[in-house]
Protein backbone atom coordinates (compact mmCIF):
# COMPACT_ATOMS: atom_id res chain seq x y z
CA UNK A 1 0.00 0.00 0.00
CA UNK A 2 2.88 2.35 0.82
CA UNK A 3 4.38 1.76 -2.65
CA UNK A 4 1.01 2.47 -4.29
CA UNK A 5 0.72 5.81 -2.46
CA UNK A 6 4.28 6.68 -3.41
CA UNK A 7 3.60 5.80 -7.07
CA UNK A 8 0.45 7.92 -7.16
CA UNK A 9 2.33 10.85 -5.61
CA UNK A 10 5.18 10.45 -8.11
CA UNK A 11 2.77 10.47 -11.06
CA UNK A 12 1.01 13.58 -9.71
CA UNK A 13 4.26 15.50 -9.20
CA UNK A 14 5.58 14.42 -12.63
CA UNK A 15 2.35 15.57 -14.31
CA UNK A 16 2.58 18.91 -12.54
CA UNK A 17 6.20 19.48 -13.53
CA UNK A 18 5.72 18.50 -17.17
CA UNK A 19 2.55 20.47 -17.86
CA UNK A 20 2.76 23.69 -19.86
CA UNK A 21 1.08 25.72 -17.13
CA UNK A 22 0.51 25.43 -13.43
CA UNK A 23 -2.92 26.00 -11.95
CA UNK A 24 -2.01 28.85 -9.68
CA UNK A 25 -3.56 30.34 -6.60
CA UNK A 26 -3.48 34.02 -7.46
CA UNK A 27 -3.89 35.01 -3.79
CA UNK A 28 -0.55 33.47 -2.78
CA UNK A 29 3.05 34.18 -3.70
CA UNK A 30 4.20 31.79 -6.41
CA UNK A 31 7.84 30.83 -6.98
CA UNK A 32 8.05 28.71 -10.12
CA UNK A 33 11.10 27.31 -11.91
CA UNK A 34 10.02 28.07 -15.47
CA UNK A 35 12.47 25.63 -17.05
CA UNK A 36 10.73 22.77 -15.22
CA UNK A 37 7.44 23.42 -16.99
CA UNK A 38 6.83 21.16 -19.98
CA UNK A 39 6.26 22.49 -23.48
CA UNK A 40 2.80 22.33 -25.05
CA UNK A 41 2.88 21.52 -28.78
CA UNK A 42 0.47 23.94 -30.46
CA UNK A 43 1.16 23.44 -34.12
CA UNK A 44 3.88 22.46 -36.50
CA UNK A 45 7.15 24.01 -35.23
CA UNK A 46 5.43 25.89 -32.37
CA UNK A 47 5.47 25.26 -28.62
CA UNK A 48 4.52 27.28 -25.55
CA UNK A 49 4.52 27.29 -21.77
CA UNK A 50 3.01 29.86 -19.46
CA UNK A 51 2.33 30.98 -15.90
CA UNK A 52 -0.25 33.40 -14.61
CA UNK A 53 -1.43 35.32 -11.60
CA UNK A 54 -4.51 37.34 -10.87
CA UNK A 55 -3.68 40.31 -13.12
CA UNK A 56 -1.26 39.02 -15.76
CA UNK A 57 0.08 36.04 -17.70
CA UNK A 58 3.61 35.36 -18.95
CA UNK A 59 4.12 32.99 -21.89
CA UNK A 60 7.19 31.71 -23.69
CA UNK A 61 6.88 30.58 -27.30
CA UNK A 62 9.58 28.49 -28.99
CA UNK A 63 9.24 28.29 -32.76
CA UNK A 64 11.02 27.52 -36.00
CA UNK A 65 10.81 29.17 -39.42
CA UNK A 66 7.36 28.81 -40.94
CA UNK A 67 5.51 28.31 -37.65
CA UNK A 68 2.24 30.20 -37.61
CA UNK A 69 -0.20 31.45 -35.03
CA UNK A 70 -3.45 31.75 -37.01
CA UNK A 71 -5.52 34.93 -37.17
CA UNK A 72 -7.22 35.46 -33.83
CA UNK A 73 -8.13 38.16 -31.36
CA UNK A 74 -8.70 38.41 -27.63
CA UNK A 75 -9.72 41.14 -25.20
CA UNK A 76 -6.31 41.01 -23.51
CA UNK A 77 -3.56 43.53 -24.17
CA UNK A 78 -0.51 41.62 -25.46
CA UNK A 79 3.12 42.67 -25.12
CA UNK A 80 5.43 40.53 -27.27
CA UNK A 81 9.20 40.65 -26.74
CA UNK A 82 11.30 38.73 -29.26
CA UNK A 83 14.47 37.59 -27.50
CA UNK A 84 15.90 35.52 -30.35
CA UNK A 85 15.07 35.32 -34.06
CA UNK A 86 12.25 37.26 -35.72
CA UNK A 87 8.54 37.15 -36.53
CA UNK A 88 6.12 38.81 -38.92
CA UNK A 89 2.89 39.99 -37.32
CA UNK A 90 0.00 40.88 -39.61
CA UNK A 91 -2.75 43.15 -38.29
CA UNK A 92 -4.97 45.90 -39.57
CA UNK A 93 -3.67 45.41 -43.13
CA UNK A 94 -0.03 45.92 -42.19
CA UNK A 95 2.95 43.60 -41.60
CA UNK A 96 5.24 44.29 -38.65
CA UNK A 97 8.65 42.60 -38.67
CA UNK A 98 9.76 42.19 -35.05
CA UNK A 99 13.38 41.17 -34.48
CA UNK A 100 15.37 40.05 -31.43
CA UNK A 101 15.47 42.87 -28.89
CA UNK A 102 12.24 44.46 -30.14
CA UNK A 103 8.81 44.70 -28.53
CA UNK A 104 5.35 44.89 -30.09
CA UNK A 105 2.34 45.96 -28.00
CA UNK A 106 -1.03 44.82 -29.35
CA UNK A 107 -4.15 46.41 -27.82
CA UNK A 108 -7.05 44.14 -26.92
CA UNK A 109 -9.52 43.04 -29.61
CA UNK A 110 -7.16 43.64 -32.55
CA UNK A 111 -7.16 40.65 -34.96
CA UNK A 112 -3.57 39.49 -35.54
CA UNK A 113 -1.48 36.56 -36.74
CA UNK A 114 2.17 35.60 -36.26
CA UNK A 115 4.60 33.91 -38.65
CA UNK A 116 8.07 32.86 -37.54
CA UNK A 117 10.87 34.00 -39.88
CA UNK A 118 13.86 32.16 -38.31
CA UNK A 119 14.57 28.80 -36.69
CA UNK A 120 15.03 28.96 -32.93
CA UNK A 121 12.91 32.07 -32.40
CA UNK A 122 11.95 32.80 -28.78
CA UNK A 123 9.01 35.08 -28.00
CA UNK A 124 8.07 36.19 -24.49
CA UNK A 125 4.47 37.43 -24.31
CA UNK A 126 2.76 39.19 -21.44
CA UNK A 127 -1.05 39.35 -21.35
CA UNK A 128 -3.22 41.53 -19.13
CA UNK A 129 -5.52 40.28 -17.85
CA UNK A 130 -4.61 36.55 -18.06
CA UNK A 131 -5.98 34.65 -21.07
CA UNK A 132 -9.09 32.85 -19.78
CA UNK A 133 -9.35 30.90 -23.05
CA UNK A 134 -5.94 29.32 -22.35
CA UNK A 135 -6.63 28.67 -18.68
CA UNK A 136 -10.03 27.12 -19.40
CA UNK A 137 -8.80 25.29 -22.52
CA UNK A 138 -11.34 26.96 -24.82
CA UNK A 139 -8.96 28.66 -27.28
CA UNK A 140 -9.80 27.15 -30.66
CA UNK A 141 -7.54 28.94 -33.14
CA UNK A 142 -5.16 25.96 -33.22
CA UNK A 143 -8.03 23.54 -33.85
CA UNK A 144 -8.07 22.39 -30.21
CA UNK A 145 -10.90 22.80 -27.77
Amino acid sequence: MKNLKLSIATVAVTALLTSSAIAQNSKEIQHIKFENLGWEQLGDKLQRKYVYGEQGMLALFKMDKGAKVPLHQHPNEQTSYITKGSVKVHMQGKDYIVKAGEVLIIPGNIPHQFECLEDGTLDIDFFAPPRKDWIEGTASYFGKK
